[in-house]
Parts: structure tokens; C-alpha cells; sequence
């Protein structure tokens, strides 16, 4: 792999306009559900990520062929079902490759998953995917690091799927998108909620499932014998959206940010309008301003409609700039919080005490080279290098290229003094 960092020069006020892309977090498991597809699926809005790239290098090892016509749009066919074995060289780079666990059951009746990667954030378990696809009459077992799963007939059920930090994105998508090809029907109780699940319920719907309640903590499925094909354009990313809306604050800037929905981000509105944030509804989409006096606030992360777990670094470091101190908790992932030593490292007055951390405003953050540790501290980092005194550097961006579409270069075009570089 190539070895790359980007280098921020701070200080310069951010003021344009950042197109928003499709919400990573809504594609992955979109891609996974073209497994279950008897005929050709037409996906727009894609985001070029380095997680969508590795997604459809899985499915093309599962059969499942892809044609790119045009940016941000693909064409995906199953073409052979005989493979369903995700391998770990796939699966430990990406999270979300568990995401096929639900289609290849529902489809082929059995299913080798390796146990996933992704973001150093903490204990992730599969335990309620796999608990949910058992209710619905999957056999399972662990060999190997492989989840090993087979079943003769997939019946609907009901069941709960709350877990000990709120609802299972991904364990919600698995099992729904396995219970539309399951006889009978299944009800999800304690299902997610997210914006990216509703996208993943509308695209099923499209192909002839029948979900309803899907946005909604009880989620009904009624069983198909199968599923068409479809076109489905991929929802806005309300996370990128969110980053750029912090960049704008955090700079004293000015955006406006062309396809960002304020329905899905009525919590992360709220608060940023709390810190003293200005946050308008434009006509060519969300537009983010603030003035030079930051208000120090309390916020927790909680599952959706909650204030988003994948904002909080983000919002961690904008509240380093704050005229007072702020309380931070995450609920959702207690420790992700390996972002803070880089943080101080950049002059910021942090404190951890368990799943919260206590900020104390500083007047001003310095430049300094720091280490990204996942996806959204990554984020994090750099939105403190567009306001830090110097120049900072930001390693391992092979993080950040998993969830953002050319962040330097939509950066850049509104006045970010960013550029890549080799890290040799």
C-alpha cells in the first residue's frame, strides 16, 4: 500500500460550496443485497470509497459482476452463486463485508463469512446478527476465524434485536435482508432506525420484497419467493455532510452544502445551533456559518435520532475551541476515543474519564503531526489542522479514504490550504 499523509496548513477561513455524495454507510449494504437479485441492478449515487471499491471486489469473488456506467453509477448482475465464501483478505479491511452474511443465506442457503475489520473503535461483536438469523432457522458455527452458515429453509420470526449500546445497524440489515426471502413473517423489534436503513428497506421494496416499518423502532417483513432487479439512487451521506458542517464552524467559515438533508440530522442541527453555529436551510441545500465565539455544551452519542456516534470526533475537536467547558459521552462506542492524545498533542485540554471526556476551551490549537486511528478520527483530525497555528500532519489517511470521496480536494476548492503527500 501506499504510504500517504496530508499536510493542512491552518488558518484559513473555509467559504463555498461541497457537494454531498451517497452515504457510505447506505451503499455497502445496498451492494450486499444485489446477491439476493434475480436480474440486473442500476445503482446511482455511489460514492467512490475506498469500502465501496472493496465491496465490489467481494461480490465480484461471489459472483457478482459489476459494469460501471458512468460516475457514481453501476450496473451489478449475479452471474454465478457457487462461491459464498468471503474471505478474510477481503473481510479484515472492511467492516461492513459481514453485510453479506444475510443475502448469501437467504439465497444460497449457506454462507463462510471471515469475522470482520475495519476501525480500531472498540468491541463491534456479530453476536445479534448471528442470534437473528438463528431465529429465523440458520445453523451456525465458528471454524477457523470463518462464521459458518447453513440452513434448508428460512422461516420468519419474531425477535428483538436491541443491543447493550441501542440497535445494530448492520445486524438490522443482515437479517432483514435475509427474512424477505424467509417464509412467512418476521418482525424486528428494537430494529435500527437510521436514515441508511430506510434506504436499504426502500431499495429491497423496489426489487419486490415487502418491508414495512423500516425507520421505525418495529420493522415487519413479509417473506417473497424472490427478488426482481431494480434502480435505486443511494441516499446523501448525513455523516459527510455533518463533517463539512463542523469544517465551516470550526473555521469561522461559510458553506453550503448541495444535497445535505436537515430531516436526517435534527439532532447534530441542534446542537451545532447550541455551540453558536448557524445553520439555514438554502436553496441549494444546507448552508453553515459561525461566529467567532464557540459555546461550550454537553452531548452524547446515542443510536438514531440520537447525535451520531460518527460525528463525535468531529464535534470533539471543534468543542477544543470553545469559550468554557464541554462534557463529551459516547454510548454508542464507550471507547472510541484514540483521537484525544493526537488532539493534545495539538495544545488541546482533554480529559477521559470511562466512555466520557471532559474538554477545556483553549484559545488556539498548533500544528503538529499526528496519527489517525480509524475512519472519523481522521475527520476529526484534520477539521483541527484547518484551524491550528502551523502546519500539521495527518498519517495513516488510508482511514479517511474508506468513508470520504476526495476530502483534500473538496477542501481545497473552498480555501483549505490542504494538499496529499508520500509519507516516506
Amino acid at each position: 500500500m501506499k504510504v500517504e499523509c496530508l499536510e493542512i496548513n491552518g488558518g484559513n477561513r473555509l467559504k463555498g460550496e461541497v457537494a454531498i455524495g451517497g452515504a457510505k454507510n447506505a451503499a455497502l449494504p445496498i451492494l450486499a443485497a444485489c446477491i439476493l437479485c434475480e436480474e440486473d441492478v442500476v445503482l446511482r449515487n455511489v460514492p467512490d470509497l475506498r469500502d465501496v471499491r472493496s465491496m465490489l471486489k467481494l461480490l465480484a469473488r461471489l459472483g457478482v459482476k459489476h459494469e460501471q456506467l458512468e460516475e457514481g453509477v453501476f450496473r451489478l448482475r449475479v452471474e454465478d452463486e457457487m462461491n459464498c465464501h468471503a474471505e478474510y483478505e477481503l473481510v479484515s479491511q472492511m467492516r461492513a463485508s459481514v453485510c453479506v452474511m444475510g443475502p448469501l443465506i437467504a439465497k444460497r442457503k449457506r454462507a463462510q463469512v471471515a469475522m470482520p475489520g475495519g476501525c480500531a473503535i472498540g468491541d463491534r461483536p456479530v453476536n445479534l446478527h448471528i442470534e437473528g438469523l438463528e431465529a429465523l432457522g440458520v445453523e451456525s458455527d465458528l471454524v477457523n476465524g470463518d462464521m459458518m452458515l447453513k440452513c434448508k429453509k428460512l422461516r420468519g420470526a419474531e425477535m428483538f434485536l436491541g443491543g447493550s449500546y441501542g440497535s445494530s445497524v448492520t445486524a438490522t440489515a443482515n437479517v432483514m435482508m435475509a427474512a424477505v426471502l424467509a417464509e412467512g413473517r418476521t418482525v424486528i423489534e428494537s430494529a435500527a432506525c437510521e436514515p441508511e436503513i430506510v434506504d436499504l428497506g426502500d431499495f429491497l421494496n423496489t426489487c419486490g420484497a415487502n418491508i414495512s416499518g423500516h425507520g421505525t423502532p418495529r420493522m415487519t417483513i413479509e417473506g417473497v419467493t424472490s427478488l426482481k432487479g431494480g434502480e435505486h439512487t443511494v441516499v446523501a451521506d448525513r455523516i459527510e455532510a455533518g463533517t463539512y458542517m463542523i469544517a465551516a464552524a470550526i473555521t469561522n467559515g461559510e458553506l453550503t452544502l448541495p444535497g445535505a438533508r436537515v430531516e436526517h440530522m435534527i439532532a447534530v442541527v441542534d446542537r451545532l445551533r447550541r455551540i453558536g453555529v448557524n445553520v439555514e436551510r438554502g436553496e441549494k441545500g444546507i448552508v453553515v456559518s459561525s461566529s467567532r465565539r464557540l459555546e461550550p455544551r454537553d452531548i452524547t452519542t446515542q443510536p438514531y435520532p440520537g447525535f451520531p456516534t460518527d460525528l463525535q470526533a468531529q464535534t470533539t475537536a471543534l468543542l477544543c475551541l470553545a469559550d468554557g467547558n464541554s462534557v463529551v459521552t459516547d454510548k454508542v462506542f464507550p471507547d472510541r476515543f484514540m483521537h484525544i492524545a493526537e488532539l493534545k498533542r495539538m495544545g488541546a485540554n482533554i480529559r477521559r474519564e470511562g466512555s466520557t471526556i471532559v474538554i477545556h476551551g483553549v484559545k488556539r490549537l498548533v500544528g503538529a503531526p499526528v496519527m489517525a486511528s480509524d475512519l472519523r478520527a481522521s475527520a476529526g483530525l484534520i477539521l483541527a489542522g484547518l484551524i491550528a497555528k502551523g502546519t500539521t500532519r495527518v498519517r495513516r489517511v488510508y482511514h479517511l479514504d474508506r468513508g470520504y470521496e476526495r476530502m483534500e480536494e473538496k477542501l481545497r476548492a473552498v480555501g483549505g490550504d490542504i494538499q496529499r503527500l508520500s509519507d516516506g
